[in-house]
């Protein structure tokens, strides 16, 4: 999907909430569309960049994989240690996954963990069991399958994504740059090294590999890049934005003064938080704002609303 493409990954471990910040950055979309793409598989969800769920372009899963699993393997090591899983435990684990999986089957955790039980894979533990399946993962072993109801499945990226020309190293950090600065500036180093997991040096090395590409802006002695600029289309016309929990808005820098729950924008600023709860006939949306609102910023958000309701197909009923 070009959104996920366009912001090289998306954060997603709340998975309604990455559904709708897909939504949000497409001209027309519904939850039901998103998730039909999701089953298909033209959106996987895996670990990657960072030790969390994220989602992410098929294309784009191996040479991600290659350039950001070993920093997030070394985050996990403390746990690897403390659960006694170590490379042979691995070496055997994926070789279980692998035969469960293998066919184009889906299947959930619960039934990998009595596979990898059966099998001599001491999986009962539920926090063994997640960084068994999160070296999967991270060994390009094993993504998402399409879910069953509402019960997320792991099928095998062999048979889920096209094989793909591996990238070399400078490439795949030239590429990975391009698609946070773009999407995402201006931003500083600092918050490339965050959001990627890459270190310092590798976060300059990419930055120094598309130069021409960025231009860069002093603020309060921090150096900014972001694209060139385009020409403006800004309007008059206040517009507002309710983002979901980890909104890439918010999680895609180091420094998130809006925090990262479910947040109110108004004109790219933070205008207070809101909440949703739904039944079968409608969605009703509260919103705290954390200032007075004048009354076009109050249309604004009542339109930011209508259009989430219309993205989970319900009618709304809006409490500012």
């Amino acid at each position: 999907m070009d959104v996920v493409r366009w912001l090289g990954a998306v954060q997603a471990q709340d998975f309604p909430a990455a559904k709708w910040a897909l939504g949000l950055r497409m001209r027309a979309a519904t939850d039901r569309a998103i998730e039909a793409a999701y089953n298909d598989g033209q959106i996987l969800r895996t670990h990657l960049m960072r030790p969390t769920w994220h989602f992410v372009a098929p294309e784009d899963i191996r040479w991600l994989l290659e350039l950001t699993a070993p920093r997030v393997n070394a985050r996990a090591g403390p746990y690897f240690r403390k659960y006694e899983l170590d490379t042979a435990v691995f070496k055997q684990s994926n070789k279980v996954l692998v035969k469960a999986l293998q066919g184009g089957k889906h299947l959930t955790r619960a039934e990998l963990r009595t596979a990898l039980n059966k099998s001599g894979v001491a999986a009962d533990d539920l926090i063994r069991l997640t960084h068994i399946m999160l070296r999967a993962e991270l060994d390009g072993v094993v993504c998402s399958g399409p879910r069953r109801g509402k019960q997320f499945t792991y099928a095998l990226i062999d048979e889920r994504v096209p094989a793909a020309k591996a990238l070399a190293r400078d490439e795949a950090l030239a590429k990975l740059t391009e698609r946070y600065f773009k999407s995402h500036g201006p931003a500083t180093i600092q918050d490339f090294v965050w959001w990627s997991g890459l270190t310092v040096s590798d976060a300059k090395r990419g930055v120094e590999l598309i130069d021409r590409e960025l231009r860069k802006e002093l603020v309060d002695d921090k150096t900014y890049f972001l694209a060139h600029a385009k020409a403006s289309t800004q309007s008059s016309v206040y517009t507002s934005h309710l983002l979901p929990a980890y909104d890439e808005y918010n999680v895609g820098y180091k420094h998130r003064e809006a925090g990262l729950g479910p947040t109110v924008i108004v004109d790219g600023k933070a205008a207070g938080t809101w909440k949703s709860t739904a039944d079968k006939q409608s969605v009703t949306i509260v919103v705290t704002p954390s200032r007075t609102l004048q009354k076009p910023e109050t249309l604004a958000i009542v339109n930011a609303a209508e259009r989430y309701a219309a993205f989970i197909g319900l009618p709304a009923h809006v409490h500012i």
